[in-house]
C-alpha cells in the first residue's frame, strides 16, 4: 500500500473540516471576484465564508429542513458553495444537480431524489416555476440565489442569510451544534447519463473526508494557492478536489468565465492550481508549443529542456527561470495541473512537467468520492494514473495474458450504495466490498496503474484480440490540426468488426497547416497521417476507414464522449 507523502490532519466530517480550517486560515481569501473596475478584485475571507454558511444553515433548520434533502443547481458561483455547505454540515442531505440538463430531466431528478427544497440561479426560473405550478414534487421551498427578497413565494438566499445571522445573535445554536453522523448518507449524486440510466450515488462524510485525507497527503496545496474553477461544481471530481479541498487548505477559489477566457482568467486571478479534464490541458499545451514555434524558439526551448532535466538529477531546478516567458504567459504563478475524467496524452503531461508546471494524472469515479489513484512528486510514471491512494486497496480481476483486467478498489471512500437500487449496488460492489470500476487496467510490478479503457467500450475481434478505442484516439489526436476523435468497431457480415474513426479537425488550424479547408482534400491528407499512425501498431489495430468533420463530438458536461450516442448517429 502507498504511504502518504505529506503529513496532514484528518477530519471526521465536513463540519469539523470547516471549523478547524476556518480557525487556521480565517483571514485568508476563500474566494476572489472581479469588480467593475478593471484590475480591482473583491475577496471573501474563510471567516466570512463560514459565518455565512452558519447563518444560512441556521435559517434552513428554522424552516424545518433538518434531516431533509435539499438540491442545488446553478452555474459555478459563490452561492452554490454556500448552499452546499449549509446543507451538508448540519441541515440534511445535499443533492447537487447537473446544470446542463434539459428541463424535463431536472424535474425527473427532483422527483427521484425527493428533495424538499432547492437552491437555484435565475437561469432556472422558468423550470422551477413550472415545477411549482405542477405541485407534483416534495418541494416546500424554492430558494433563489439572485432575488434580493422573497417574491411570489420564492425565497431569497441573501435574505435567509440575514435571517439566520439574526437567529444566531438571538442565541439559536441548533446548526452550530448540529451533530453529524459520519456513516450516513450526506450527499446524493447522480451519475451522468439520461435520468432513466443515471444512478443516485449515496456518499457519507466519512467517504468524502477519507478522500480529502488521501488527496492532501499526496498532493501539496496550501493557503497561498489560488484554484481556477472550471469544471461544473456538481461533478464529484471538481466538487471534492476543486471546491471542498481548497476550503480545507485555506486556498482561494476564482471562477473561470468560460473556455474562451481560461488564458485571461489564469493571468487575471494569478491562479496557481487548475483541476480539469485532459482535453483542456492538451489543447493548452498545443497552443503553448505552437506559440513557441511561431516565435522561432522551438530549438532553444528543446535545448533548455535537456539542460534543466540534467540539472534536476542533482536537485537543481531552473525551469521557472529558464522558461520565464512561457510562465509569464501563463500568469507567472501557475504551478500545478491535475487531470482526471479521461486518459491524458503523455506528451502533454511530459511537456508541462518539463516546462516546470507539475502535471498530475488522477483517476476515480463518483462511486469512490471520487479519486482512487493519482500521481504526485514522489510517485509518477508517464502514461500511468500513479498509484492507489493510501487508504485504498486495488487489484485486477481476471487479468488476460497482457495483465489487463477490470480494476477493483476497496476502502473507506467507496460509496454506501445506489439509492433505491439494491440490484445495481450488488452488481457494482461485491460481497467482499470491492468496487467494480468498469475500467480495464493493468498494474505494473511497482504498483503503477495503467488504464486501457472502459470494459463496455472494448472492441473484441473474432481472433480474440482486444482493441481499446481510447488508446487509438490518443494517437490520432496527436496529428496536427486534429481536435478530437472517436474510434469504433463497424459490424461486418462475417461477425467481425472493421476499426473506424470519426475525426474532428480544427477549421482554422488545418487551413494554416495544410493550406486547404476543402473536405475531400482534407480527408485524403488526414487519411495519409492515419496510415502513419497505423504503421506504429500491430496490423489488427489498424484503422481501416475514417470520416471527418469540424463539428464537435457529443459529450457530457465534463467533456467525456457520449459513445453510445455517437455510435447511434454514425451507424443509423
Amino acid at each position: 500500500m502507498r504511504k502518504p507523502v505529506h503529513k496532514v490532519e484528518k477530519y471526521e466530517n465536513l463540519k469539523e473540516m470547516l471549523q478547524k480550517s476556518g480557525e487556521k486560515y480565517g483571514n485568508r481569501p476563500a474566494y476572489i471576484f472581479k469588480t467593475e473596475e478593471s484590475g480591482k478584485f473583491r475577496e471573501v475571507t474563510h471567516k466570512q465564508y463560514r459565518e455565512e454558511i452558519n447563518s444560512l444553515g441556521t435559517a434552513l433548520i428554522n424552516m424545518g429542513l433538518k434531516d431533509k434533502r435539499v438540491a442545488v443547481i446553478a452555474e459555478n458561483r459563490y452561492e452554490w458553495g454556500l448552499a452546499y455547505f449549509a446543507i451538508v454540515t448540519g441541515t440534511g442531505v445535499v443533492v447537487p444537480l447537473d446544470k446542463a440538463l434539459p428541463d424535463n430531466e431536472i424535474e425527473n431528478l427532483i422527483l427521484r431524489s425527493e428533495v424538499e427544497a432547492i437552491f437555484y440561479s435565475s437561469k432556472y426560473d422558468k423550470v422551477m416555476n413550472e415545477i411549482k405550478e405542477k405541485k407534483n414534487s416534495h418541494i416546500k421551498y424554492f430558494i433563489s440565489m439572485d432575488l434580493e427578497k422573497e417574491t411570489d413565494g420564492v425565497y431569497s438566499q441573501k435574505e435567509l442569510i440575514k435571517k439566520g445571522k439574526k437567529q444566531i445573535e438571538e442565541g439559536n445554536t441548533e446548526f452550530l451544534e448540529a451533530k453529524i453522523d459520519n456513516e450516513k448518507m450526506g450527499i446524493m449524486l447522480f451519475t451522468s447519463g439520461t435520468t432513466a440510466m443515471s444512478k443516485a450515488v449515496m456518499l457519507s462524510h466519512k467517504n468524502i473526508c477519507s478522500n480529502l485525507f488521501d488527496i492532501a497527503s499526496t498532493i501539496k496545496v496550501d493557503e497561498n494557492d489560488v484554484f481556477l474553477s472550471f469544471l461544473p461544481l456538481h461533478h464529484t471530481f471538481e466538487c471534492t478536489t476543486g471546491f471542498i479541498y481548497p476550503a480545507s487548505t485555506g486556498s482561494a477559489i476564482a471562477f473561470c468565465e468560460g473556455i474562451r477566457h481560461i488564458a485571461d482568467n489564469i493571468k487575471e486571478y494569478r491562479a496557481t492550481v487548475m483541476v480539469s479534464v485532459p482535453i483542456l490541458f492538451e489543447s493548452m499545451y498545443k497552443k503553448v508549443m505552437k506559440n513557441i514555434e511561431k516565435k522561432g524558439k522551438l530549438e532553444t526551448v528543446k535545448k533548455g529542456i535537456k539542460i534543466s532535466q540534467f540539472l534536476l538529477k542533482f536537485g537543481i531546478d531552473i525551469r521557472r527561470k529558464l522558461f520565464k516567458e512561457i510562465h509569464d504567459n501563463l500568469g507567472g504563478r501557475l504551478r500545478l495541473f491535475v487531470a482526471g475524467g479521461a486518459a491524458l496524452d503523455p506528451e502533454a503531461e511530459k511537456g508541462f512537467n518539463e516546462l516546470g508546471v507539475a502535471m498530475y494524472q488522477g483517476y476515480g469515479l463518483t462511486e469512490s468520492s471520487p479519486v482512487i489513484a493519482a500521481e504526485d512528486d514522489k510517485y509518477r510514471r508517464l502514461g500511468s494514473i500513479g498509484k492507489a491512494f493510501p487508504s485504498l486497496d486495488v487489484k485486477i480481476e481476471e487479468p488476460n495474458e497482457e495483465g489487463i483486467g477490470e480494476l477493483l478498489a476497496k476502502g473507506p471512500s467507496i460509496m454506501l450504495g445506489y439509492y433505491n437500487n439494491e440490484e445495481a449496488t450488488k452488481e457494482t460492489i461485491d460481497e467482499e466490498g470491492w468496487l467494480h470500476t468498469g475500467d480495464l487496467a493493468k498494474i505494473d510490478k511497482d504498483g503503477y496503474i495503467f488504464i486501457s479503457g472502459r470494459k463496455k467500450f472494448v472492441i473484441v475481434l473474432k481472433n480474440g484480440k482486444n482493441i481499446y478505442p481510447e488508446e487509438l484516439e490518443t494517437l490520432i489526436n496527436k496529428i496536427e490540426g486534429i481536435k478530437e476523435s472517436f474510434v469504433y468497431g463497424k459490424p461486418q457480415d462475417d461477425g467481425d468488426y472493421k476499426i473506424c474513426a470519426k475525426i474532428v479537425y480544427d477549421k482554422e488550424l488545418v487551413q494554416e497547416i495544410f493550406g486547404t479547408s476543402e473536405e475531400e482534400k482534407l480527408k485524403e491528407i488526414i487519411w495519409q497521417e492515419v496510415k502513419k499512425v497505423n504503421k506504429t501498431m500491430p496490423a489488427y489495430k489498424y484503422i481501416r476507414e475514417i470520416s471527418i468533420t469540424d463539428k464537435e463530438l457529443i459529450k457530457t458536461t465534463t467533456q467525456k464522449i457520449k459513445r453510445f450516442e455517437e455510435i447511434k448517429t454514425i451507424l443509423n
